[in-house]
């Protein structure tokens, strides 16, 4: 399995609708708020605040994408 058909596995993964559903629920985006929060506190913590707006920035839109807000 090469990574075409690795690719191709996930877009359709991604695609089906109840995985859609999935993500877009109020439990994903708990999940995610938490998950990513975490993650650009560990960030943060790690370049010593010197990338804390790229890090929100980046954070923020990874949240968009996941869950309902």
């Amino acid at each position: 399995m090469g990574i075409e058909d690795i690719t191709k596995k996930a877009q359709e993964f991604l695609n089906d609708n109840k995985v859609k559903d999935a993500l877009s629920s109020q439990q994903a985006e708990d999940i995610s708020d938490k998950l990513l929060g975490g993650v650009a506190d560990a960030a943060k913590k790690v370049t010593g605040g010197k990338f804390d707006e790229q890090i929100d920035g980046a954070r923020d839109a990874a949240d968009k994408a996941v869950g309902t807000e």
